[in-house]
């Protein structure tokens, strides 16, 4: 399969920081597409050719959000030995990156909530994504005797839901602080596997 060209990569790069640039201004329900195509200085047509409507265009943001924690996320854990100091790697690189991201991640963790069926589905598809790497982690520190054998799976999801929740509310206030987070949400995730 042949690489998109660049200006086909361009437009559409652009196109994206365009709408995460109105989205994050003015929200999801009150963002027209016209005033996406203004922004990204392209035609309504190119907008229809990349994206067919403004929910797909959202989708594209959280699935490009979710592609840039996990990049993050891999690059920490590819740093360090085998174990559950990878697992802290991950966990301080997804919180860098939110608070590095902090408006486009209330865009697409605040706003996202209550869309619709099609971004609950989108919203269910990156969390299990985002558990999946947890738990080849914890699966890894498993097998290497780090922690007691657990079902990685159900642990994955439940960090998954304490992270999810600490982060939104970091997200929206900015409160408690990464720091505090990371002092706090660590040592109870690891507890709650016996590390």
């Amino acid at each position: 399969m042949a690489e998109p060209s660049t200006d086909f990569r361009s437009t559409r790069d652009r196109i994206l920081d365009a709408a995460m640039n109105i989205f994050s201004a003015k929200g999801f329900h009150d963002t027209k597409l016209d005033e996406i195509v203004a922004e990204a200085s392209i035609s309504k047509g190119s907008i229809y050719f990349h994206f067919p409507n403004k929910e797909k265009l959202f989708i594209a943001l959280v699935d490009q959000f979710a592609d840039v924690i996990e990049r993050r996320a891999r690059e920490a854990i590819g740093q360090e030995a085998q174990g559950m100091v990878r697992v802290r790697a991950a966990l301080a690189a997804v919180l860098e990156t939110f608070g590095k991201y902090r408006l486009p991640a209330k865009l697409l963790l605040v706003q996202a909530v209550g869309l619709g069926t099609v971004f609950e589905r989108k919203r269910m598809e990156v969390t299990d994504r985002f558990a999946l790497l947890i738990q080849t982690y914890l699966d890894e520190a498993v097998a290497d005797g780090s922690i007691a054998p657990v079902n990685t799976h159900i642990v994955s999801h439940a960090w998954m839901g304490a992270i999810y929740s600490v982060v939104i509310q970091w997200v929206y206030t900015g409160e408690p602080s990464q720091d505090e987070i990371m002092e706090a949400l660590l040592p109870l995730l690891l507890k709650s596997v016996g590390y």
